[in-house]
């Protein structure tokens, strides 16, 4: 069994890397499992903060570490929330959040919207590494679907025509960004095996 750790204290997003890296031989920890780590998040992009927040907890740790940083960004918000799309409107919770997103929208015609997750990896080597993935949709009318967290009750993904948080798990990771992401990690820890010892 691979040890990993995952620089979250969010319990779904463990869950979802559970649900992809478990079967694949992966002891999966986060950082409830340790003291507390917050470092600023000053990148000014998804990569650079992924990485920031990977850096810091890998020091900790010292050992295989995976950080995402991912959000929301709306076309016709000019692209916010963006990265600051789990500070934005603080200090209301997502409930409040996508309730003003979609009032912000109501006279608009253009809600395309999509998700971005960068995943860095900084393997036992101290080696780093990016992996992004987007999810293209665009933002409903109303939230729906209780199976998602965050913006997802929000976003809809027009291929299934339904939001992101009504989608089955295995659906949404055949699909979304963060599913994306990890399968391009995968696929680098496949063929560089030598990264998984």
């Amino acid at each position: 069994m691979k040890e990993i750790m995952i620089a979250t204290g969010n319990k779904n997003k463990t869950r979802e890397y559970r649900e992809m890296l478990e079967p694949l031989g992966y002891s999966v920890h986060d950082l409830s499992e340790i003291e507390h780590v917050d470092p600023e998040e000053t990148g000014t992009t998804f990569a650079e903060n992924a990485l920031i927040k990977a850096r810091s907890v890998h020091d900790k740790v010292k050992m295989m570490t995976i950080a995402d940083d991912s959000g929301l960004s709306i076309r016709a918000l000019n692209g916010e929330p963006g990265i600051y799309s789990a500070r934005y409107l603080e200090p209301h919770d997502y409930g409040y959040k996508n309730r003003a997103l979609i009032s912000r929208l109501q006279d608009k015609d253009d809600r395309y919207a999509w998700f971005t997750c960068a995943i860095a990896l900084i393997d036992h080597k101290g080696v780093e590494h990016v992996f992004e993935g987007i999810m293209e949709g665009e933002i409903a009318m109303e939230l729906r679907g209780d199976n998602g967290f965050g913006y997802d009750p929000i976003f809809l993904v027009p291929q299934f025509g339904k939001t992101s948080a009504e989608l089955e798990p295995e659906v949404k990771n055949s699909v979304s960004h963060r599913g994306k992401a990890t399968r391009a990690l995968l696929e680098y820890l496949r063929n560089h095996p030598e990264e998984e010892e």
